[in-house]
């Protein structure tokens, strides 16, 4: 008998770190990055809890909120690297690094959005808002000249 053939994958370390790649360069340049951002965080963290990736220490963010100092946790994850949020826990224990190291790059990786979105939904069991997904525009109203806009 044939086996039924599925783009489901399996998630192991690889996989799962792929796929957490994908989301998140999908991320920088989406509409709407919150879903996205929100389900890496969520992956991250699991595997955390699982021993599957470690928290190696704290880094300067490139792009800080406000033009103040701020700082990531920086995730290893098989091959991978990730900055996540730090809690206040990270600043207790783990040693602070300085600046990111321009030099150290991920793997290069090919997985559609949609498989790596899947992978993630299905591990972490965080559900996707539908309606985040549809915008509705509205027609602008102009108004004749000496109106008032109130």
């Amino acid at each position: 008998m044939d086996k039924p053939t599925n783009n489901f994958l399996e998630p192991t370390i690889p996989n799962l770190s792929q796929a957490i790649f994908t989301v998140n360069r999908h991320a920088k340049t989406a509409i709407n990055p919150k879903f996205l951002y929100t389900l890496k965080k969520n992956a991250l963290n699991k595997m955390i809890q699982e021993k599957k990736a470690t928290k190696i220490g704290l880094h300067f963010s490139r792009n800080p909120k406000f033009s103040q100092q701020q700082s990531d946790v920086l995730v290893k994850c098989g091959d991978y690297s990730f900055h996540i949020p730090p809690t206040k826990e990270d600043f207790e224990h783990l040693p602070h690094l300085g600046h990111l190291d321009q030099h150290s790059r991920n793997p290069k990786t090919r997985m559609s959005l949609n498989l790596a979105k899947q992978l993630l939904i299905n591990y972490t069991g965080l559900k996707e808002n539908q309606k985040n997904n549809q915008t509705i525009s509205e027609r602008p109203v102009f108004k004749k000249l000496g109106d008032s806009f109130f």
